[in-house]
């Protein structure tokens, strides 16, 4: 009992002098532990690099507040730049890394007034309206950040955009100064109006080291492929100048000339062609009667009538776009906004953002010397083939021309697909314009996805009264293992289907719906009986057709065909009885901006068992209207959906020689 008394007493007595003890250093350590989670936290999220800026607003790009820097004549000047230079040798790719949204990171720098030690500027204008609104483009966009640690490109805020107004030696040591020049390593420079007199060299002049250049006029001798970015020379009349909206066609004009400084040798054979061609051609000067200024840029004569420019540019097939004392030429995006083909007679220009832009679609380029045979090599191109360029050249204007935000987001777009290459993007979408859309129709790729009431698909087929091809037709599809069902539309008010026990027996349900009315529409009317996502409308004479073609798959467009068709595409069909299917394709064309996968050849169109009476196919007016359907269509939809292409895509082992039993689809027909 003493002893577990003493034990008692001592206990009590021990335990709080440990806690006193140690409860100091206990808190401190917590105290610590809590003080450096939160330094951590702030430092994650405040801004905390010495070179980051502020949000770039035009108030805070104000010249007069921005600092002064003066450049010592001492300053280290630029190498003269490395024509070999190429994004493997004088990119370093990895400080951009990786990213999940495969998308580079863009630092502006501050803006700074630069003069030399008796304090001129390094350049005449300081920062123009063009690259002011470039830079604003670029901060508004998600390539920019604030952060010159997670940089990837280097943009700086000297203007460089005109040449003309440069300090040559004194700009190049402004770039040197830059806090992360390295050389010009992952630096961007914007330059449209390269070189100055006498020889106007087609690069900039400035020394930059290994600095990337997008540049206005890139000759073949100067564009180093893959590094440089080749752009267009912005003109003003966009911002200026809103022309309207005039559709491909034929116009006034079939050839114009508008440029008001052309070497007298080329205006002489320019002349020469007038002559020839007489009211074809429009061959304009700058206005001698109007006193200089603005309105007088607004403004070309011939022999003293006036007109409206570049509104005149609108009445003309062709435009010409000839190379002055530089190659690039302003003239150019004037006449691509006015929906006019360039003919562009500049030899050796890299045409703008030609890294990604299929020029052959907006503009004819002939050479210099072929000048005398203008007239000639454009009249050989087909009025179709006129429109389609004149529709591709306006909407070049719009996407990559239209702006200097435009033209910089594509150049820093472009670079981005350098350097993430598997997330570029493909040929078609740098160079199809948008799919023409029509009002309240969506496409229904995009729509809410629910599950269907029933799998595979149904095979609706239209006929009037070709039993035996009917029937013919019916077991064939039935061998599909993807239908669900099969529906007979008996378009005959006239006669009776068949009895029950003589239709083909299959594994699927078959049902007959017989129509009120006799209309080729009937085929893409979306029945009740439909209960499957994908449907197959086919007439009953398609008999060229295997099971393992109509395997391939299928898309929904009974409800567009039947109450979103646009214009009276509709109705025509049903008056003509023709060309249900090429509106169809229209529809699908349109409505996924990807053209027919397989077109069959006019002889695959036959029906070995049909007589003239029975098929309206065998009429032969039948496919002489079938070429005038396809014009209309083109013409209410805006667009021509087929393309020429020269490319066939079959099964593997499809003609190798291997047992067909290891072959999944043997039976692909031949075209």
């Amino acid at each position: 009992m003493y002893a577990s008394g003493k034990y008692s007493s001592r206990g009590p007595a021990l335990i709080p002098r440990m806690k006193t003890k140690h409860r100091i250093y206990y808190i401190t350590l917590f105290s610590v532990v809590l003080l450096g989670l939160i330094a951590t936290g702030m430092f994650q999220f405040w801004p905390h690099s010495i070179e980051s800026t502020a949000d770039w607003t035009l108030d805070k790009r104000s010249v007069h507040d921005a600092p002064l820097v003066r450049l010592p004549v001492s300053s280290p000047i630029p190498e003269r730049g490395d024509l070999s230079c190429r994004m493997h040798t004088c990119f370093d790719v990895y400080r951009c890394g990786y990213n999940p949204k495969n998308r580079i990171k863009v630092y502006i720098y501050p803006l700074q007034r630069f003069v030399d030690e008796l304090g001129v500027p390094i350049s005449s204008t300081g920062l123009s309206r063009e690259y002011n609104d470039l830079l604003s483009a670029i901060s508004d966009s998600d390539f920019y950040t604030d952060d010159v640690t997670r940089a990837c490109l280097f943009i700086p805020s000297i203007d460089v955009l005109n040449q003309n107004s440069l300090r040559i030696r004194e700009t190049a040591q402004a770039l040197a100064m830059l806090p992360r020049w390295d050389k010009g390593m992952n630096h961007l420079l914007f330059n449209m109006l390269p070189g100055g007199p006498p020889d106007y060299n087609t690069a900039l002049d400035v020394p930059r080291d290994r600095a990337l250049l997008a540049g206005g006029g890139f000759s073949t001798w100067t564009y180093r492929q893959g590094y440089d970015v080749s752009i267009p020379v912005y003109s003003p009349l966009s911002a200026d100048v809103e022309l309207p909206e005039r559709q491909p066609g034929p116009r006034r004009y079939f050839i114009l000339s508008s440029q008001t400084a052309i070497h007298r040798e080329y205006r002489a054979e320019l002349e020469r062609l007038k002559e020839e061609n007489g009211e074809a051609l429009l061959l304009l000067d700058k206005c001698s009667n109007l006193s200089q200024g603005a309105a007088s840029a607004r403004k070309r004569c011939y022999k003293g009538q006036v007109y409206d420019y570049p509104q005149i540019l609108q009445e003309s097939s062709f435009c010409v776009v000839l190379r002055g004392a530089r190659l690039g030429q302003a003239a150019l995006s004037d006449v691509l906004q006015a929906g006019c083909v360039p003919v562009i007679l500049a030899d050796s220009y890299i045409l703008p953002f030609a890294e990604v832009l299929d020029w052959k679609r907006a503009s004819v380029v002939i050479p210099e010397e072929k000048l005398s045979e203008m007239y000639t090599i454009l009249k050989s191109i087909p009025h179709r083939q006129v429109e389609e360029m004149q529709r591709q050249a306006h909407w070049f204007w719009e996407a990559y021309f239209s702006s200097m935000k435009a033209i910089g987001l594509t150049t820093l777009q472009i670079i981005n697909d350098r350097i993430y290459p598997y997330a570029a993007r493909t040929y078609e979408q740098w160079n199809n314009p948008p799919v023409v859309k029509w009002s309240s129709v969506n496409s229904p790729l995009f729509l809410p996805l629910i599950p269907p009431r029933a799998p595979g698909f149904t095979a609706v087929v239209l006929t009037y009264d070709r039993v035996e091809s009917l029937f013919r037709v019916i077991t064939e599809i039935s061998k599909v293992p993807s239908l669900a069902k099969l529906l007979v539309v008996w378009n005959n008010q006239n006669k009776s289907p068949p009895e029950e026990s003589l239709w083909p027996k299959i594994g699927v349900p078959l049902k007959v719906v017989r129509t009120k009315e006799n209309k080729l529409s009937n085929r893409f009317f979306p029945y009740d009986e439909i209960e499957t996502e994908a449907v197959l409308a086919i007439d009953d004479d398609i008999i060229m057709l295997t099971s393992d073609e109509l395997q391939f798959g299928y898309e929904y467009f009974n409800y567009l065909y039947t109450y979103k068709m646009p214009g009276d595409i509709k109705n025509w069909v049903d008056a003509h009885m023709n060309c249900e299917d090429i509106a169809m394709n229209f529809l699908v064309a349109n409505i996924t901006g990807k053209a027919p996968i397989k077109v069959t050849p006019r002889k695959k169109f036959k029906c070995p068992e049909c007589t003239a009476i029975d098929g309206l196919s065998l009429d032969q007016t039948h496919m002489v209207e079938r070429s005038e359907c396809i014009n209309k269509f083109a013409s209410v939809f805006g667009t021509m959906p087929l393309k020429v292409v020269e490319h066939r895509a079959d099964p593997v082992l499809y003609k190798d020689d291997f047992p067909e039993k290891l072959k999944s689809f043997p039976n692909i027909g031949s075209l």
